[in-house]
This record gives C-alpha cells, structure tokens and sequence, in this order.
C-alpha cells in the first residue's frame, strides 16, 4: 500500500481499509482481460455493496451489473443504474419489489431454475402487467443450484416461459466449483466446463425454436484463467476488485494485489504464550476459515505491520467476538508490539469481511481518506 497518512493512525479501529490504487488496477486488469477476449463484463457488486466502489467497477450506470439481494438492486437503481441482474433464485414473496424497480425503469433480471417459480412469474406477470426478464440458471460442476445441462426441465421451463409471453432473456451458470481447484490447469479447465455447459443448454432450445440471447457465465478464478469465450455473451466476477488469500491461494492475484486490509490494534499481551491480543475479533474479520482446506491455512486472516508488509507466519490464530489472538512465531516477541500497535489482517474471504463493517475507509492515491458507506440489509 501506499506510504501511510498521519490520519490513519488517529483512525479507531477495527476499521476496514481499502487502498485505492490496489483497487483500480484490479478493475483495470480483468476489465481489458474480458475485452481483449471479446466479451461483456457483468460485474458482481455483492463483495462491497457500494455505490462508490462501483463507479470504479462500471464505466457507467448504463453498464450491466449483477447484485445478490433486492436491497443492492433498489440502491444501485436509486444511484442511476439501469441493467442489473438479480443472481439469487426468486422466490414468489419477492416479485414485488421485483416489480416495483421494473415499473421505475430499471431493467431487472430475475433468475430461477424451477417450473413452480415460473409459474409464480406468469402468473404475477399477468395479473400486473409487468415485463418481467428471466434467466435460467444452469449447474455447470455440480456445485450448488441449477439445472444440469441437458435436463430436460430446462426446455420445459423455456416452454412454459414462452407460451405466456413472458421473456426468456438468458442462461446464467457460476463456476463456484473453481474454488476448490488445485493449480491453475483446473481453473482454466472450469472455465472451459461453465462455457460448454450454458452452450449446450442454449442448444437445446434453439433447437426447439426456442431463443435466449444471453449466455452468461463467471466466477473470479475462471474470469482470469478463461481463454476461449466464444458464443459467451457475458462474464461475471465479484471478488476481484479486492481480492483475499483464498484467492491468492488460488494464482489468482498476488498478495500485493489484495486491496482490501482489516486495521487493528494490540490492546494486551499473554508473554508467557507469546500472544497479542487485538481488537479486531470476527465480527471485524467475519469466521470465515476460506484457506483451511488449501495448501496454505492463514487462520482467521494474514497478519502485516502498520505499513501493509505481510509478517512471516504471523496469522489470526483465534477469534472471539470483538478479540483477536496472534500467536507469534518464534522469531517475533510481544515486546516488539507495545499495546496500541497498528497492524493489518489480510481477509480469507473479502465478501465476508466487508460485511462486518458499514462503511469502508479508502486510502486514496494521493494519500487522503474517503469513506465508502455499505448497502446494508436483503
């Protein structure tokens, strides 16, 4: 990160620190990546919900986003933006809201894999005269929601869509199976399997007659390994505005590259344990364990100096509600920590991380501060 400002150091903490120039460049390099591959980017705004942080992430309110609760949707709509995509299955008491952000202009996708939500959709659909836009989700590695690719429900959804008018827009598959990848081979390899699964969903429709004009598909890591994104009419990816250690873990950036710190201080010492106690406990830094299960566990964050530089086997080693333990490695002391150090813990899990904190303190290129508030709330 860039050189400290005195302004940091009268901050209170726990607070969560964002590095501006970090964060740019991230947008920067997979904006060009998907460009030069010669596709769209749908950014997934769900890691800082926050309107400022997209007006970095979007070249304008007109460009098409994706959001992960209605409360994102209606604050990204009330900030201008237009093309958003609800990527969480619908559920019938929600189609509401659904509506209500339709009828202000914005066009809204909903996504579903079942027959009884397309029902639901129709049927509100007629009874209120709204337009609504449908994606289909489709289960690319078999790792969470969606249709597997040649399931026939697909083509009776499609079916059932079509024959009360409302419209079929896309197929949308995430690749959350990227996660667990191994080496950069099998990311590349998820990349290649998300593609060929919402292509050959969309074959199936086209040859019953059947349209469907966006094909979407995304995860951080396949957005950065993906080479081939032909008959692709979209990618989405979240986490990589600020990147975290499972997805350094992953090849995916480096720590350099992780723009987003929890600041905390030393508020005690246990010498004889050769702990230090700090203020920031989970509900700073969230319970995410994301690394446990990778080649290298960072406990409940990778602990820097006050300066961002990362301090050699030096993790969170425990977590309570507003404290946190280190357990120094043998090579550092308590002594070398005197109660109201400043340290940074880099994140497992940026999205869990940011949803502890409200609002977000920026560290500007110029080395001035801004404050980004979070969209809080479903």
């Amino acid at each position: 990160m860039p050189t400290s400002s005195q302004w940091l150091n009268d901050e209170q903490t726990p607070f969560l620190l964002i590095d501006e120039v970090r964060f740019a460049r991230n947008v920067g390099r997979l904006a060009t990546r998907i460009n030069q591959l010669g596709c769209q980017l749908r950014p997934h705004l769900k890691t800082l919900r926050s309107v400022d942080a997209a007006k970095y992430i979007l070249p304008n309110f007109h460009a098409p986003a994706t959001v992960s609760t209605l409360a994102e949707a209606e604050a990204f709509a009330q900030a201008g933006c237009t093309d958003l995509l609800y990527a969480v299955g619908i559920v019938p008491a929600k189609l509401a809201r659904v509506a209500e952000l339709i009828h202000s202009g914005v066009k809204l996708h909903i996504l579903l894999d079942t027959e009884a939500q397309a029902q639901a959709v129709i049927d509100y659909q007629k009874h209120h005269n709204v337009p609504f836009s449908v994606f289909i989700e489709i289960d690319c590695d078999d790792h969470r929601g969606g249709l597997a690719p040649q399931d026939p429900q697909i083509l009776a959804i499609a079916q059932l869509l079509h024959d009360n008018q409302v419209a079929l827009t896309g197929l949308m598959t995430h690749s959350g199976g990227s996660y667990n990848a191994h080496n950069s081979d099998e990311i590349r390899q998820a990349a290649e399997q998300e593609c060929h699964a919402v292509k050959i969903a969309a074959q199936q429709l086209k040859a019953q007659g059947l349209t469907c004009p966006v094909l979407s598909v995304g995860s951080t890591p396949t957005a950065h390994f993906a080479e081939d994104l032909d008959g692709i009419t979209e990618v989405r990816a979240g986490v990589y505005t600020t990147f975290d250690l499972v997805m350094y873990n992953l090849g995916v950036c480096q720590l350099n590259d992780i723009a987003m710190h929890v600041v905390t201080a030393v508020i005690g010492h246990n010498a004889a344990k050769n702990w230090l106690l700090v203020d920031a406990g989970w509900m700073a830094l969230s319970r995410d364990r994301g690394t446990a299960k990778q080649h290298c566990d960072y406990g409940y964050g990778l602990v820097c100096d006050d300066m961002g530089q990362p301090l050699s086997g030096c993790h969170v080693t425990q977590v309570n509600q507003e404290h946190g333990v280190i357990e120094l490695p043998d090579h550092l002391t308590v002594s070398q920590f005197p109660v109201g150090t400043q340290l940074r813990i880099l994140p497992n899990h940026a999205c869990a991380t940011a949803a502890m904190h409200q609002s977000y303190t920026v560290l500007k290129a110029d080395g001035s501060k801004a404050v980004w508030p979070r969209i809080l709330g479903w």
